[in-house]
């Protein structure tokens, strides 16, 4: 029923998950992301403390299928489950239970990993997998967007679309990135908009948000101002 990327960029340090179903809201429960230890997905009929659990278990040292194993070994309802993760070393491992619907399955390669299940067919996570190694090396959110896109076109979830995340963080304890298409008829090309926005709205805000090595941000009122007059707004800071 869902179909899913999870990497990392050693470049940028940078988790990622992006994910498509034919199920409502899948953002709230499938990806998970830590900065500097790991991404997951937690999926098929989903169990949304196995991601907190596989992301606990990384950052104390475990590798990705150590991590796994440790968390569903507790899971009554494991055979139900499909996980996969990486690790900030790039390591990979996935997990598909024996219920799961077919087609069910992943593939990895090179801190990447997709895994899908109740898919048309194999052929959706190869092609994802394939677009998202092909896309632009300096660019992961359309690396991501390439890979899904990718997917859908071999098939997606065979029962249709529904919606749509992508969730991506660097040094942050919160995403930067952090987008949802919760019901769309096509939630993919509603996913790529809402990326575009993003990018010219909110990415260019990062860099003087509060943040870890500047906890207060950009605070001199009159560069805020100039951000602000440089946008054709006529909105004034108290002073």
């Amino acid at each position: 029923m869902t179909w899913s990327i999870v990497t990392h960029d050693p470049e940028t340090g940078a988790f990622a998950v992006a994910v498509a179903t034919c199920n409502f809201a899948v953002g709230a429960s499938v990806p998970h992301v830590r900065a500097g230890v790991g991404a997951v997905a937690s999926q098929s009929i989903t169990n949304r403390y196995l991601g907190p659990a596989v992301l606990d278990a990384m950052a104390r040292g475990l590798s990705p299928d150590l991590a796994i194993a440790a968390a569903i070994a507790g899971d009554e309802g494991r055979g139900l489950r499909q996980v996969h993760a990486v690790d900030r070393h790039g390591r990979t491992a996935a997990w598909t239970g024996d219920n799961c619907v077919m087609w069910c399955g992943s593939a990895a390669m090179g801190r990447v990993s997709v895994a899908g299940n109740m898919l048309a067919g194999e052929a959706v996570v190869a092609d994802t997998l394939a677009a998202f190694l092909a896309g632009p090396v300096d660019d992961l959110p359309a690396r991501l967007m390439a890979g899904m896109e990718a997917g859908q076109a071999a098939g997606g979830d065979r029962r249709g679309q529904q919606s749509a995340a992508m969730v991506l963080t660097t040094t942050e304890d919160f995403p930067d990135l952090n987008i949802r298409v919760d019901d769309a008829p096509l939630p993919l090309p509603e996913l790529s908009r809402l990326l575009t926005i993003w990018r010219r709205d909110r990415a260019p805000g990062l860099r003087t948000a509060p943040r870890k090595a500047a906890p207060a941000g950009q605070t001199d009122l009159d560069s805020i101002e100039a951000g602000w007059i440089a946008a054709g707004l006529d909105i004034r800071l108290r002073r």
